[in-house]
């Protein structure tokens, strides 16, 4: 949370505005690509989410709630980020800090009813207790029927003072996060007492951000290992919350680390918890243009980005904030605000636009959710310009949306689409939003091509080119044993004359491994220590397809017999860098007088920065280790360095030594 006090008229009139034709200042073209076989995750219809604040007196009003539902949301969130720590929900009082008026759970609820939206609740865990979270969840469902499904335990509990800064509430003595997450046991034990079919989630580091992989003193590791541990068997999704900073427009570029944050989460869950754990970002801003474009593209980009690598709700921080810094930002007056909508305050003679009006991102928002609705499921879709993100959805109706990001501030691009497994006719609904424009534009154009304003988004809605009836969708493919080369995945028999072809993709890139008409499928032939994602499109005899599954993904091993075997150890871990020990294992039967480690770091945000005990180099991703010392069969050696990383530290899987993969201990 980045609490402001704020103080709202209704959107302008929607601009009418034409795709151009390729102008001469346009850049080279662009090529998109949407593969429709490549399915990722579906919508849910939480996706679209914002944060309600106590302190904020327009929480719930008539006015808000009619634009947060043309916008789309989904999602509220109450009562607050940090406030959610000193909140005391009966008495609606939050002791150390300012509550408006009309801003009581009632209140809330009345505003999310009438935008059709969902709450999400988090309750007190800093100065609260499970009793009062359960009495809590009684009121909502028992007495007064809100049917609050989601409940977190507490905002940002790692920021409690135990790892150095100290921002949240924390009554308790002991404010490790062992105690976290046994508290987090008792709580869910007693509001699902109450009500057993909410779901409960457990406050979470997001991987390569602060405080993440760093282990306080007198804990048996990081936060999220000790949470999940101990909390992860019995709650019911993990909470991140995600603040990217950077210089000027870098922090756009950030979108691309989401992938490795998500994934990692999801690794540690199943890790220490045992389990797959969904994911909610329940709070997520940007540090560059927060009421101007940029802002918008970094909405529009991110809560894609995040949806389609299956986080099932993303909530913007927040709807009203309150100013900061003035300055000018892409050619607009940017108030350095969190707020979607101005809280139409001044500061000196600088003062926002009326009560109310929707920034950039707001219409960012509204672009996401006619993008992507709930049941839709993304598709996979790149584009050859780093400058223009491109996303895509398959529709519950057999129409297609891309959504297309131009973060080039200065430059058009002309765009050329191919699609791969899915037929569109030639012309398309176009919704765009630009750079300085009062909301979004709807107008025609083609499936095959547009050209793009810079700093803008645009959508282009595709209905096939004939029926899209067809089989079932399959299930979800269960990976039942993996090695250094194989897999062997299984599924539910297919209904009869159906059959599941197996398809790989990486982003749009893809091919097909087989067919089947059976529960199971081997794959030989795999590269060792290599990501892999499937999905399975069913077949029927009149040649009909399906809507892929759900992906799976999965990672191959590394040799069981090898003449060499690594051990990555990280030691200290402080955040944004750490210090670890490689430790290098001759299990062949000759020695090595003389020996060369490699690999290469998954991310370009990785690297080493000094070692000992060998000669360490690095050039673009690849690292080196070299020795002299001979290592003889059986002999281990060790050498240690200290990485740094700005971004999800995501370590290794291959090693080779002297040209041999190792077995990856």
């Amino acid at each position: 949370m980045r609490p402001r006090l704020a103080v709202l008229s209704l959107p302008a009139a929607l601009v009418v505005a034409l795709l151009v034709p390729p102008a001469s200042s346009a850049e080279t073209d662009v090529t998109v690509t949407v593969n429709a076989r490549a399915g990722l995750a579906a919508v849910d219809p939480t996706a679209v989410g914002v944060n309600h604040a106590i302190w904020d007196a327009q929480l719930g009003t008539d006015a808000v709630a009619d634009l947060l539902k043309d916008a789309g949301v989904g999602a509220m969130r109450y009562p607050g980020g940090s406030y959610s720590d000193i909140y005391h929900w009966r008495d609606h009082t939050a002791p150390g800090g300012y509550v408006a008026p009309n801003t009581s759970f009632d209140h809330f609820m009345a505003g999310v009813r009438r935008a059709g939206a969902q709450p999400v609740i988090t309750a007190n865990y800093g100065t609260g207790t499970p009793e009062e979270a359960a009495e809590w969840v009684r009121y909502a469902n028992v007495e007064k029927g809100y049917g609050v499904q989601y409940w977190e335990i507490g905002n940002e509990n790692y920021g409690n003072g135990h790892y150095g800064s100290g921002w949240e509430a924390d009554n308790h003595p002991d404010k490790s996060p062992n105690q976290y997450a046994r508290l987090v046991v008792e709580y869910a034990s007693a509001m699902k007492a109450v009500d057993p079919s909410i779901k409960v989630g457990a406050v979470l580091t997001s991987p390569g951000e602060w405080p993440d992989g760093i282990t306080a003193a007198g804990d048996a590791g990081s936060w999220n290992q000790v949470v999940l541990s101990i909390a992860g068997p019995v709650v019911d999704f993990g909470i991140l919350h995600w603040y990217p900073g950077g210089s000027g427009a870098e922090v756009l570029t950030k979108t691309d680390r989401v992938a490795d944050m998500v994934r990692l989460a999801r690794e540690q869950a199943r890790r220490f918890a045992g389990k797959e754990l969904p994911m909610a970002m329940t709070e997520v801003n940007t540090s560059y243009g927060r009421n101007t474009q940029p802002g918008a593209l970094f909405a529009a980009d991110a809560y894609a980005t995040l949806l389609a690598n299956g986080v099932f709700n993303v909530d913007w921080w927040n709807v009203h904030n309150g100013m900061g810094t003035v300055s000018t930002v892409a050619g607009h007056t940017d108030y350095d605000d969190f707020g979607l909508l101005s809280s139409g305050n001044c500061s000196g003679e600088v003062c926002q636009p009326a009560l109310n009006t929707p920034f950039a991102p707001y219409h960012a928002l509204a672009m996401v959710s006619r993008f992507a609705r709930p049941g839709d499921r993304f598709v996979a879709a790149s584009s050859t310009d780093p400058l223009l993100r491109a996303h895509a959805t398959r529709r519950t109706d057999g129409g297609l949306a891309v959504m297309l990001v131009n973060q080039d501030p200065d430059n058009a691009k002309t765009v050329s689409l191919r699609y791969a497994g899915y037929a569109p006719a030639a012309d398309a609904r176009v919704l765009s939003f630009g750079n300085g424009d009062a909301g979004i534009a709807t107008t025609s154009g083609s499936a095959s091509a547009a050209t793009l304003p810079p700093y803008s988004i645009t959508t282009l809605v595709l209905r096939p080119t004939g029926s899209t009836a067809g089989p079932a969708t399959p299930p979800r493919p269960v990976a039942d044993a993996v090695t250094a080369t194989t897999a062997t995945l299984s599924w539910p028999t297919p209904p009869a004359g159906v059959k599941y072809e197996v398809h790989r993709h990486a982003g749009t890139a893809g091919e097909q491994w087989g067919e089947t008409t059976g529960s199971s499928f081997t794959v030989a032939n795999l590269k060792p220590g290599t990501d892999y994602t499937v999905n399975l499109v069913a077949r029927d005899g009149a040649g009909r397809v399906s809507w892929a599954s759900e992906p799976l993904a999965f990672t191959t091993g590394t040799p069981t017999t090898s003449t060499c075997a690594v051990a990555f150890r990280e030691t200290t871990n402080w955040g944004n860098g750490y210090v670890a020990n490689v430790e290098i294992a001759n299990t062949g039967t000759q020695p090595l007088d003389g020996w060369q480690l490699t690999w290469t770091w998954p991310t370009s945000w990785q690297q080493v920065s000094s070692g000992w005990n060998a000669d360490w180099t690095q050039t673009g991703g690849d690292v080196r280790v070299s020795s002299t010392s001979r290592l003889a069969p059986g002999a281990t050696a060790t050498a240690g360095f200290v990485g740094a990383y700005q971004g999800p530290n995501v370590l290794p899987t291959r090693y080779t030594l002297n040209g041999t993969l190792c077995t990856t201990r």
